[in-house]
């Protein structure tokens, strides 16, 4: 029997990892483009808990103005094997 890998995020930043493992990040996307897939997945944080989260997030980088900024990002998501076993 396989076990089932199901990936939760508990809160802002969590989503936001979750979305990069999933390869989402590759391309540049914008705020909305980035809420309304969260939305999608069930994921309805506040706009401020996502603005700082991505304002945070170290794997992202960022390009634009502000209220306009696009996110791609830095390097790919590669998974822990040491953490899986």
């Amino acid at each position: 029997m396989k076990s089932i890998d199901l990936q939760i995020a508990k809160n802002a930043p969590d989503s936001l990892r979750l979305l990069w493992s999933r390869d989402f990040f590759k391309a540049w996307k914008n705020f909305g483009q980035i809420v309304k897939k969260l939305s999608e997945d069930g994921y309805n944080f506040s706009n401020a808990e996502f603005g700082m989260a991505l304002k945070r997030c170290t794997h992202l980088t960022r390009k634009g103005k502000r209220g306009a900024y696009e996110y791609i990002q830095k390097y790919p998501f590669i998974k822990d094997e040491k953490k899986s076993k």
